[in-house]
């Protein structure tokens, strides 16, 4: 990880102290830097910055190759936290992840070696190569922001951020995650194919060396932890927490839904529409950022029925479906 460099901390330090330009400075330079090794995904991009001002976990899923990995990286590197990269694959064991306690022959003593759960930014590659077991590993982590080995808890240093990677679970040698694990991702997002032009781009920046060898810190933890409390600081009114429940219960009452979104659905769309509005250069939310929102933190927590499974139905477009039949705050009703 690149040092922090005194001008970077100083032109921080004259950043404005109002809640909104707090979180824009730092999302901005955040964009910017993992902009120049994931091209042409500006909005996938400002997804992945609003995930982390919202103190949530990332899933991105997508096929092969198309830079899943490089987007987490980039991240990473972007920020001064400590990292460290799981490769999941399927003779992993819980604690490989999570660590283990071996015995010291000269204290006599039981010491804990800790596993590679245990960094601020933590990139869980290809999660759903892993044995159903070892993902349930990440459970506590995720969600208590701790781990449990042999009884004694280990919590988690601050700011702590899972960007975990699969690939469809079409492709053969892949376990599909479970509903819990699922659930404790604040948003999914896919990449997708870049366009030509885009790929010629790329193409070029990688003839010598690729870019995200030149990527430095751009963000100091003080001010990433800054900017994520001031998240929490942007209005929302009591109308669109009433939009917001509205959607999630529409979810449940769905009738091509066999599972609808839980509570933590709720506080995930309710947390990541603060974040799109201090982006937006508001201090308060309306409801475009929550129908902007709605799909990517939504989606992966609706399980679809069976028998609209068979009709094509997806989860993405039971939201879409969710999002056109109910009603906006103070949009009218004829």
């Amino acid at each position: 990880m690149a040092n922090f460099s005194q001008e970077t901390q100083r032109s921080l330090d004259k950043q404005p102290r109002d809640p909104v330009g707090i979180v824009q400075d730092v999302a901005q330079r955040i964009a910017q830097s993992v902009g120049q090794v994931i091209i042409g995904k500006r909005n996938e991009v400002r997804l992945t910055v609003l995930g982390l001002l919202s103190q949530g976990h990332i899933l991105i899923e997508d096929i092969p190759g198309v830079g899943k990995t490089m987007l987490a990286k980039a991240l990473a590197r972007s920020i001064g936290c400590t990292f460290s990269r799981i490769q999941f694959t399927p003779d992993m064991l819980p604690s490989d992840v999570t660590g283990v306690s071996l015995f010291n022959q000269k204290t006599r003593e039981f010491e804990f070696r800790a596993g590679p759960i245990m960094a601020q930014i933590v990139l869980a590659d290809e999660i759903n190569r892993a044995t159903p077991k070892t993902q349930a590993a990440l459970l506590e982590a995720m969600e208590e922001r701790q781990v449990t080995v042999d009884g004694v808890t280990y919590p988690m240093d601050t700011p702590f951020l899972i960007l975990a990677t699969q690939n469809p679970i079409e492709y053969e040698g892949t376990f599909p995650l479970p509903e819990a694990q699922l659930d404790r991702f604040i948003l999914r997002i896919q990449l997708g194919y870049p366009n030509p032009n885009e790929e010629l781009t790329v193409l070029s920046a990688q003839q010598y060396q690729h870019p995200i060898n030149n990527l430095t810190q751009v963000v100091s933890v003080q001010q990433l932890l800054a900017a994520q409390q001031a998240v929490r600081e942007i209005y929302v009114a009591d109308e669109i927490k009433r939009y917001i429940i509205d959607l999630v219960n529409a979810s449940r009452q769905h009738p091509d839904v066999y599972l609808g979104s839980s509570p933590r659905g709720s506080l995930s769309l309710f947390r990541t529409a603060q974040a799109r509005a201090a982006l937006a250069g508001r201090d308060y939310v309306i409801p475009d950022d929550v129908k902007a929102l709605a799909e990517v933190t939504l989606a992966h927590r609706i399980i679809v029925g069976p028998a609209a499974r068979i009709k094509g139905i997806s989860s993405r477009t039971i939201v879409q479906d969710i999002l056109m039949n109910t009603p906006v705050p103070g949009a009218s009703t004829q």
